[in-house]
């Protein structure tokens, strides 16, 4: 096989494994909560680890692929994502798993920085095209089957194996991308912009932080202490990039409108409907009793729409405007989501059919256009930093969205169920019964341990009802994102702000062509 197709082999194997990790994740989580008896906020930093850890990395990694060798650094970050996904399985508590999680998120932000890198050494004309085309493809089926794989995986052995599974593909894409693969690397390359890294870095992990604390009140300390914090280094970090000669964020790049618009997309598509997956898992397997499999059966109907729709997205990019696009699948997005809202705790799953397969197709409308978007706007030579800056919004949006709506989840399901509580027998203890619930990893699992049995269930029908009325509020949430997404693509994504393609090179003249042997 030519050392071009085994490049791609390596690269998207590779990058298969990142994508299905983001997704792959979501059917476990009960399964972990209940193993390590951990409450929501420990079940969010488990995502959120993996998802702040690659946003961080991201523009990083491409840089340090650039100075020290694409190839090099590839099968470094297939090593460390790899040591990662082992120490997950053997994790004993969720502070070990979110550690490790973080060790996955910085081996896989290499290995995403440094993937395209790769293919555009290894390709060259209509096969490059090819191999973009397979790449995309592979992401979209990765994302797609996420869900079913972490359910079958979860049911039939155990959580520890979506981790344990990535071992020996990892250990074959390092020994291909050793033996088979091309060093490249930028002559021209600067050193990576590490005050950059630490301080936006750090903004972003204090920002989590304090918005998953905020679910026990903002007036705590360590809750505003964090957020002052964040934001100071937030500051520091973009005064530093005006600074520097050769920042890893181009300030110049926000001049023009199209840029930050497709910025405020990625953030929004991950900011809306995948900070939802979390908890619509935890509804579908703690309130309707799913096994992690039926879960992530369920879930097919939004993930299958999203990749049906992506590829439809792919072939109407060249006739219809971006912005219609983007703007119109973020119409479809917030559509979807309040389709799924109004449940009740006699709800079933079905009730969430119609809203997730809209808003799938929204999704999938959104993601093609949008990776377009990410570098249409800027010369080549700043393509990968665009590409880069754009992947790193969206690991944003979903660490700050599922940090965000799982403090507004856990506030409204404990002060649900108070009020459910205070109209009945267990008036005097309402508040410290709802106070357990949003700490237990099952809604009522804290609250009912040596109550009477009359008593236990007037505690899970206010766990009950406080679970589906914090989703439901989080879920009008989703879906305003969604459409404040719009509006921005709409406003902001303009025909006039992308950059023309290099034209392509002028055929040779015959007598050269024979020179070369054409």
């Amino acid at each position: 096989m030519a050392q071009k197709w085994w490049t791609l082999t390596a690269v998207v194997t590779g990058v298969f494994m990142l994508v299905l990790d983001i997704t792959i994740v979501n059917v476990a989580l009960p399964y972990i909560g209940l193993d390590f008896h951990a409450p929501l906020s420990d079940l969010q930093w488990v995502i959120d680890a993996y998802a702040l850890a690659l946003a961080a990395g991201l523009l990083t990694g491409g840089s340090l692929g650039d100075l020290w060798g694409r190839r090099r650094l590839y099968a470094v970050g297939t090593a460390i994502f790899t040591v990662g996904s082992l120490l997950c399985g053997l994790a004993t508590g969720p502070l070990l798993l979110s550690i490790a999680r973080a060790g996955q998120g910085i081996g896989g932000a290499v290995v995403w920085a440094t993937s395209l890198a790769l293919l555009g050494d290894a390709f060259r004309g209509r096969d490059r095209g090819t191999a973009f085309g397979i790449y995309g493809g592979i992401l979209g089926i990765a994302a797609a089957v996420g869900p079913l794989l972490g359910g079958v995986l979860t049911s039939g052995l155990s959580w520890r194996w979506i981790f344990w599974v990535n071992v020996p593909v990892g250990i074959v894409v390092i020994i291909v991308t050793l033996t088979k693969l091309r060093e490249s690397s930028n002559p021209a390359a600067s050193r990576p912009d590490w005050l950059g890294f630490l301080t936006f870095g750090g903004a972003l992990g204090l920002l989590v932080y304090g918005l998953i604390g905020s679910a026990d009140g903002w007036a705590e300390p360590e809750v505003y202490g964090s957020l002052i914090a964040a934001g100071v280094l937030l500051v520091l970090f973009l005064v530093l990039e005006f600074k520097q000669k050769r920042p890893m964020l181009d300030m110049r790049l926000f001049r023009k409108p199209t840029f930050t618009g497709g910025l405020i997309a990625a953030f929004g598509l991950n900011a809306s409907v995948y900070a939802l997956f979390p908890y619509l898992v935890l509804y579908l397997q703690q309130q309707l009793g799913q096994s992690a499999a039926e879960a992530g059966m369920r879930f097919l109907a939004l993930t299958a729409a999203m990749f049906v729709a992506s590829t439809i997205a792919g072939r109407l990019t060249s006739t219809v405007p971006v912005r219609l696009m983007i703007g119109g699948g973020f119409v479809l997005i917030g559509v979807g989501i309040l389709l799924m809202y109004g449940l009740t705790p006699s709800s079933g799953w079905t009730d969430l059919l119609p809203g997730m397969i809209i808003s799938g197709a929204g999704a999938g409308m959104v993601t093609v256009p949008l990776a377009s978007t990410a570098v249409g706007v800027v010369d080549v030579s700043q393509a990968g930093m665009a590409s880069g800056i754009n992947a790193t919004a969206r690991q944003v949006g979903i660490a700050t969205g599922i940090a965000a709506l799982g403090a507004i989840f856990t506030s409204q399901l404990r002060d649900t169920a108070a009020d459910h509580l205070r109209d009945t027998p267990l008036a005097a203890q309402a508040q410290h019964l709802a106070d357990g619930m949003g700490a237990s990893t099952g809604p009522g699992d804290a609250s009912l341990a040596g109550l009477p049995a009359t008593a236990a269930e007037l505690v899970d029908q206010a766990a009950r009802t406080g679970f589906v009325d914090g989703l439901n509020l989080i879920l009008v949430i989703g879906a305003a994102v969604a459409f404040v997404s719009a509006l921005f693509s709409l406003v902001l994504i303009r025909r006039r702000d992308f950059v023309p393609p290099p034209p392509a090179p002028a055929p040779a003249p015959a007598s050269a062509a024979a020179t070369h042997g054409v």
